[in-house]
């Protein structure tokens, strides 16, 4: 797309919204009378060392993501949550905080931050840091003081035990383990005591039974908010607490009946004594209040929360809508083959079962394979990189993320169709996990590659041949924003055009969502129904082959046979009527019902 044209682009997408009613970040708070801001927005995740580097060191920073926010304007998001950014040691790449009010040098500094806020303010783009409540480094200052005796002012801000005697030894006080492999307790000689780490050893997990632990975060809270942030995504979330009773985990158990061996070699156990327990809803109505009240009800709190029901999801918002307003709703996008009872099922659960409560939708995270996972062998497993379906498939998923009615969040790169590019040895691995666990696990380097912004030296990340922290994969050469955007049904495009259009017609905007056909095993589909009585229709086809649909909406309510197109899979004929909607190879269609 030639620059005026999507500068023209731009200025509908920001006109639409308007005329949508659409709140932006630091609009009227919703006590106000308004919706809130985040309601129905698209929210994009920076992983700022992959993002943009302005320095030529070969790490993304805070300068590099101001100098694309036209860019990211232009794409329709409404905010950006930045991972990590704190100084840290880095050993789980910034998930390590050693100070909570401070910006890590190799980011850059307050100012810079201060800037990027500003700057994206004028877009209308709010900043969501990722606030990592559960732990912290080793190198934290608190933690320092905490490990250095039983008697110092922070000695109870960690979570300390005492060890089990066995046979005259000394062993970890209970079979718990760390989310990155073997067990979940570090011995400390100073102390004489274990800590307990939910993740790497290097990051203890803090006392939430503490009120200073609590009051401590609280206040850098209001800290970030005051630096302008428009809200926080809360790492680990449900990770806060453990059973005061520290008893063994049971056991996980195979078909055999005998426990699992991970990845990592471990037994692996279950997580019902470390993981959400009741007490987390306390701290995140106190939290909600904190940032209510510091934010002036502007600042959107989402949890990172793997949960294993809808109902577990309804409770993430607190019996009174009075904790988070965005719990991530990982049982949709992570479905992770192409299933239409399933994805059916599971969309219906979050559009009927949490109440009046906006469900938050993500495919793709730092922290898992990007969405080319949904390419699956004979076998079942993932197949990495560009397959033969792979824009049919990404074409399908972005249309179910962006014409739901949800809050839609993604990846960086998703856009231009990024594949998964894990390492192939073992010595060039730079994330833990994949050195702990190769060669059954790989880590999360395949995630995180670098923006490719063009076909230049480095993609256009850094300023031109340096060595970036993560090799850039070679098919940046063909996907990348710059060649995509003169690609009229280049992946970019399909983006951008299912944001704009979620912006500027009321139905997908904010139109219930009724499931069609629901006998279809094939055929995904489903209507938005806007209040006026607008309606629009989509259908996904889940397969490698031609399928022909009816979309009868008349059980609805809703009259007409025919549809005004919005958006067709290229190469599809436009159906003639809606009895008849004709369906290439994970072929999708949009349409207005006439």
């Amino acid at each position: 797309m030639k620059a005026w044209t999507r500068g023209i682009l731009c200025l509908l997408v920001a006109l639409c919204a308007g005329a949508a009613g659409i709140a932006q970040p630091g609009a009227a708070p919703e006590s106000a009378g308004h919706t809130p801001w985040w309601k129905n927005a698209v929210i994009y995740e920076i992983y700022p060392r992959s993002f943009q580097d302005s320095n030529r060191n070969g790490i993304g920073d805070l300068n590099g993501i101001t100098s694309r926010l036209d860019y990211l304007q232009n794409l329709g998001v409404n905010a950006i949550w930045l991972t990590p950014i704190y100084p840290s040691p880095q050993v789980d790449f910034g998930y390590d905080i050693s100070d909570y009010t401070a910006i890590d040098p190799q980011y850059g500094t307050m100012a810079d931050f201060d800037r990027l806020t500003a700057e994206a303010r004028k877009r209308n783009i709010g900043v969501i840091m990722d606030l990592v409540l559960n732990h912290t480094s080793d190198k934290h200052p608190w933690f320092i003081e905490s490990a250095s005796s039983r008697t110092n002012p922070k000695a109870d801000w960690y979570v300390w035990h005492d060890p089990k005697i066995v046979n005259g030894k000394r062993e970890p006080p209970n079979n718990w383990q760390s989310v990155f492999g073997h067990s979940a307790w570090q011995w400390d000689p100073a102390r004489k005591q274990y800590y307990y780490h939910r993740f790497y050893i290097q990051q203890p997990d803090l006392n939430w039974n503490n009120p200073q632990v609590r009051k401590a975060m609280y206040d850098m809270v209001r800290f970030w908010i005051r630096h302008g942030v428009a809200g926080f995504r809360l790492d680990a979330i449900t990770s806060l607490f453990e059973d005061p009773s520290f008893s063994n985990e049971a056991y996980v158990l195979g078909p055999d009946g005998k426990p699992v061996i991970n990845a990592y070699g471990d037994k692996e156990v279950m997580t019902n004594k470390t993981d959400n327990l009741p007490e987390v809803h306390d701290v995140l109505r106190e939290l909600r209040r904190v940032a209510d009240e510091a934010g002036n009800r502007n600042v959107v709190l989402i949890g990172e929360t793997y949960l294993e029901s809808i109902a577990d999801l309804r409770k993430m918002y607190g019996p009174r809508n009075d904790e988070l307003q965005l719990p991530m709703d990982m049982q949709v996008g992570f479905i992770n083959k192409l299933d239409v009872p399933l994805f059916r099922r599971r969309i219906n659960e979050a559009e009927t079962e949490i109440g009046d409560n906006q469900p938050l939708f993500v495919f793709d995270n730092h922290d898992n394979p990007r969405w080319d996972r949904y390419q699956l062998s004979a076998s079942g497993t993932p197949v990495f990189g560009y397959g033969p379906h792979h824009a049919g498939i990404g074409r399908v998923l972005a249309t179910i993320l962006f014409a739901s009615r949800d809050t839609a969040m993604f990846y960086y790169g998703d856009e231009i169709g990024m594949v998964t590019t894990p390492p192939t040895r073992k010595e060039d691995v730079k994330d833990p996990i994949g050195i702990t666990g190769w060669p059954k696990e790989k880590g999360r380097d395949g995630e995180r590659t670098p923006m490719q912004w063009n076909d230049g030296p480095d993609a256009g990340f850094s300023a031109g041949h340096v060595k970036t922290w993560l090799p850039i994969p070679p098919s940046y050469t063909t996907y990348n924003v710059a060649a995509e955007q003169d690609q009229p049904n280049s992946m970019l495009h399909w983006y951008e055009q299912l944001m704009a259009l979620r912006k500027q017609d009321p139905a997908l905007h904010s139109g219930d969502e009724i499931m069609l056909n629901t006998s279809d095993n094939k055929v995904l589909s489903w209507l938005r129904k806007a209040p006026d009585g607008e309606a629009v229709v989509v259908a996904c086809n889940f397969t490698d082959q031609p399928r022909t649909v009816n979309l009868d909406v008349s059980a609805q309510g809703v009259q007409g046979t025919h549809a005004s197109t919005l958006m067709i899979t290229p190469g599809t004929p436009e159906p003639a009527s809606l009895s008849k909607v004709q369906l290439g190879p994970y072929g999708v269609y949009v349409g207005k019902v006439q």
